[in-house]
């Protein structure tokens, strides 16, 4: 799983650098294509459920699965996020980032910080002998502290031989409830949170969530595994994607 979740970590930085105003996000899914490709991977999004693009690629008040079009192109200021997908050798690995386009405001500025820093905050407590509820609890805590909101109606998820496996990983919660962790489990972690309140909906595309008020909304992921001597975050990119030029 390693080996899938570096890919997807190579990608991601690939991508990263492509952000750029004028670009659309079409013009990022058939890089990401191709570097999947070239890998000897599969796409793990595109077929799924019908769903028709390698990446999703979510702008401003969009939460999630947004699908790439030669329409939908960056501008300054935008927010943009980006979920990836593969499958390499019969395992999957899944990871998501969300970037500036330019420069932004300083509210989205400060909704991307937040939401990457309640990631890590997750991460951390995917322990031996913690509960799934604990990862849940250390986003929503961190998230509401600074005045955002956490998206309910969809959350993160185990994953191995399948890109979406049990159990299923909230963004909210009471800690200590759910599946205790054990080491070998692998989960997805991925906050969605909002800079205004926590309701979306899906657009008639079948796929893309927004938020119901409009507001920006942010998506960052992990692959992350349980081991005995802590979280090993399988996704985990080479270079930072804060490091792309």
């Amino acid at each position: 799983m390693r080996a899938a979740g570096r890919l997807v970590g190579d990608v991601l930085t690939t991508l990263a650098a492509k952000v750029t105003p004028g670009v659309a996000t079409s013009d990022l899914d058939e890089i990401a294509e191709g570097l999947i490709a070239d890998a000897g991977a599969v796409a793990a999004f595109k077929g799924y459920r019908g769903y028709p693009a390698t990446i999703c690629a979510s702008i401003n008040e969009e939460v999630i699965h947004g699908i790439p079009s030669s329409r939908r192109v960056l501008r300054e200021g935008d927010v943009v996020s980006i979920d990836v997908g593969v499958s390499l050798s019969g395992y999957y690995g899944d990871s998501a980032v969300t970037l500036p386009v330019g420069r932004v405001s300083a509210e989205a500025a400060t909704l991307l910080r937040v939401t990457e820093e309640s990631l890590y905050r997750a991460i951390d407590h995917a322990r031996p002998g913690y509960r799934v509820s604990d990862i849940s609890h250390a986003v929503q805590r961190h998230v509401e502290g600074h005045g955002f909101s956490v998206v309910r109606e969809f959350v993160g998820h185990g994953i191995g031989q399948q890109m979406h496996e049990d159990p299923q990983v909230p963004n909210y919660g009471e800690p200590g409830r759910g599946p205790r962790l054990a080491a070998g489990m692998v989960l997805a972690i991925e906050p969605m949170v909002n800079a205004g309140g926590a309701a979306v909906k899906v657009l008639r595309d079948g796929w893309t969530a927004v938020t119901r008020d409009r507001s920006l909304s942010a998506h960052f992921e992990h692959t992350v595994a349980v081991t005995a001597e802590g979280p090993w975050i399988l996704t985990l990119r080479e270079v930072p994607v804060a490091a792309r030029s």
